[in-house]
């Protein structure tokens, strides 16, 4: 990847008290790319994503997003910097008791001084763009759960960020909501000239979409590439998680003792 990154992450350690999360990160996402970030759950991918948002800071390494490394800004130059990002939650996490419009209008209203004519505009805008501007009168409990994921979509690019990321936006959908918001979020990436990080575990919708993966487990970067570099890689746990092996590095069975020897203790 030769474009010019818009993130970087250099020798990035983190650890609860003395359980490492992450050990040796180094990435790189340029800019106007759509970068995914895989691996099995724990493995430190959402981790990631709350470093590049300064909600941790780093053990050892750092994190610079626009040039700046982002657990040396001060306060309000991190809440800055945040202005900047949009951030796509587990399941849209949407306002139950705000209409669809109020949602899409709520950083607009907190970030900036636009006048509400502007504002209902906008709104308007985002929500065409996410083929939902028919529900700006509704509830989120008025939405299926694929709509609600494309009006949290509308929301999150609502200050059209130059940073976007996305923790499982696939998760829960049904087949063609997936395939909507997959192509949602290229074409808003492209449209808006943003930078985009998906953590997924959707293997066949993201390599659709994606220009690059990483592959974490344990914490570490095991292997990276195009998408169809991913598909061809003959990495055994790679391999293993593309193509849904039962069996693999990643074993079937939990370990355990010797099976007939525990059949004949219980006897």
């Amino acid at each position: 990847m030769s474009s010019q990154p818009l993130v970087e992450i250099r020798d990035l350690n983190f650890a609860y008290d003395n359980r490492a999360i992450l050990k040796g990160i180094n990435m790189s996402f340029p800019k106007g790319k759509l970068i995914a970030i895989m691996g099995l759950s724990g493995c430190g991918k959402t981790t990631l994503l709350r470093h590049i948002g300064g909600v941790l800071r780093p053990t050892k390494g750092y994190v610079k997003v626009d040039g700046k490394i982002i657990h040396e800004l001060k306060q309000d130059e991190l809440y800055e910097m945040r202005r900047k990002m949009g951030m796509l939650f587990q399941f849209g996490a949407l306002f139950t008791d705000m209409s669809v419009f109020d949602n899409v209008a709520f950083q607009m209203r907190e970030h900036t001084d636009l006048p509400e004519d502007i504002i209902h505009d906008l709104v308007l805008m985002k929500l065409h763009a996410v083929g939902l501007r028919g529900t700006h009168k509704l509830m989120p409990a008025e939405l299926s759960g694929g709509m609600a994921r494309r009006v949290a979509l509308a929301r999150t690019v609502a200050l059209d960020p130059m940073l976007i990321m996305y923790d499982e936006p696939f998760a829960g959908l049904d087949p063609i909501s997936l395939s909507v918001v997959g192509n949602l979020i290229r074409q808003l990436n492209d449209a808006l000239g943003a930078t985009s990080i998906v953590v997924t575990h959707d293997i066949q919708e993201s390599l659709k979409i994606v220009d690059y993966v990483y592959f974490i487990s344990d914490g570490a970067i095991i292997a990276e590439g195009t998408a169809d570099e991913i598909r061809a890689s003959v990495e055994p746990f790679v391999r293993q998680f593309v193509h849904g092996e039962i069996d693999g590095p990643i074993p079937f069975h939990y370990p355990g003792g010797n099976y007939q020897q525990d059949l004949n203790l219980r006897a």
